[in-house]
């Protein structure tokens, strides 16, 4: 049998637990074809970059799936079928991964270190901005210490553009 790893995503407005509920339905699909599901993982509502289906959340589940592919090509049908399934990617890969998924997984910010910019980590002491200015602060001419611009202070005034 064949690997998958399967990622749906659910309608924002419908509960947890009505995507549990999903979840076992499509489990039930693959199994009474012949594959397994030895892991599901409920990601939680997450906002999406665009639009789907008037949609700005949505419900992320994964599942990592053993089975043929008659069975996937079923329940990939199926979730065509249902209002509440949005979108969904199946992977065929060489190897289920153990454990937590990256997505579940605690990212760990401590190594990154302070990149400034308040607290978003942005800038930082490499100087984004220029100048010692604050980004889109006051820009009222204030050339710092670079002093004035030679183009337009050294150019005669008789000089005519075309």
């Amino acid at each position: 049998m064949a690997l998958y790893e399967h990622v749906f995503l659910a309608r924002q407005d419908v509960t947890a637990q009505q995507v549990e509920e999903l979840t076992a339905r499509f489990k039930g699909v693959l199994e009474a074809n012949g594959g397994s599901v030895p892991k599901v993982e409920y990601w939680g509502v997450k906002t999406l970059t665009y639009r789907v289906r008037k949609n700005r959340k949505a419900h992320f589940s994964l599942l990592n799936i053993d089975a043929p592919p008659a069975a996937v090509a079923e329940m990939e049908r199926q979730m065509r079928i249902d209002e509440d399934i949005l979108r969904f990617i199946t992977v065929r890969v060489e190897e289920l991964e153990e454990g937590q998924s990256v997505m579940l997984q605690k990212r760990d910010r401590d190594d990154r270190g302070d990149r400034g910019f308040g607290d978003r980590g942005f800038g930082g002491d490499r100087g984004f901005g220029g100048g010692g200015r604050s980004f889109g602060g006051d820009r009222g001419g204030d050339r710092g210490d670079r002093g004035p611009r030679r183009d337009r202070e050294e150019a005669p005034a008789s000089v005519e553009t075309e």
